[in-house]
């Protein structure tokens, strides 16, 4: 059933070419849907910074974004709780925020070739901005948003869960790149009553090529460093070799 508001919904979009009506068509042959109305799909790929520097007025894809990341989280949630009744509460979490994070679901981007459509400004495009896992993840849950619109909630459902489910088995089987800075956060406030506190050691390199050196501190004990492209890498590096000799895990 299409959404009764629809009607509603009638955004600037970017000009459809026949190269990109063309680009259109074939990013739905990799990811096996098909759009009624291919203006909601290019629109799902114009991101802020093309809008922004576009001569004509164009809407961005953040509206689209909002309703896709709600509409996959009820699809992810409805399969967890229909497919694993034994389950418990804590469980569901644990495997939906990880499948929901920007991590898989920009893993998710890239299988179907989201990066390769992305309409994103010059400024954004020459800072490497279509690798970007943010973009990513934020152009694939507007993609959610836009075939909700488009074909309704079953249709929607299922192309979430063709790309979703081997990213759940993953969870499932242990194989998945844990969030080191979650888990560690929670058994330093569990086991300590504290919370880890991060300090950069050192950063190197040009503003394009950057490297960061992050340690953590635990009850007093320090850990790492970690390294990174980023802070967030590089404390994500940290917290995994801190929360590996605290909680006792070993390395996958």
């Amino acid at each position: 059933m299409i959404p009764k508001n629809e009607e509603q919904f009638r955004p600037s979009v970017p000009k459809i070419t026949s190269d990109r009506r063309k680009e259109l068509l074939l990013f739905q042959k990799h990811a096996h849907i098909r759009f009624r109305r291919l203006e909601l799909l290019n629109l799902a790929f114009s991101h802020r910074s093309y809008a922004n520097e576009h001569e004509m007025d164009v809407d961005n894809n953040e509206k689209l974004e909002f309703l896709g990341d709600s509409v996959l989280g009820l699809v992810v949630s409805e399969y967890l709780f229909t497919s694993y009744p034994g389950m418990v509460e804590g469980d569901f979490a644990r495997i939906k925020s990880f499948v929901v994070s920007e991590e898989s679901l920009s893993a998710a981007a890239r299988k179907v070739k989201v990066d390769n459509y992305i309409l994103i400004g010059k400024g954004e495009e020459y800072s490497g901005g279509r690798s970007k896992k943010a973009i990513l993840a934020d152009c694939l849950e507007a993609i959610i948003g836009a075939y909700y619109l488009d074909s309704g909630y079953g249709k929607v459902k299922q192309f979430i869960l063709d790309i979703l489910i081997p990213e759940i088995d993953k969870v499932l089987e242990n194989r998945h790149k844990k969030d080191y800075k979650t888990l560690l956060q929670e058994y330093v406030q569990k086991s300590y009553k504290t919370y880890p506190r991060y300090s950069v050691v050192k950063k190197s390199g040009p503003d394009h090529n950057r490297q960061f050196w992050v340690s953590v501190t635990v009850n007093g004990e320090t850990f790492g460093p970690g390294k990174g492209k980023n802070k967030k890498e590089a404390e994500q590096e940290a917290a995994g070799k801190a929360y590996i000799q605290l909680a006792g895990e070993e390395e996958d």
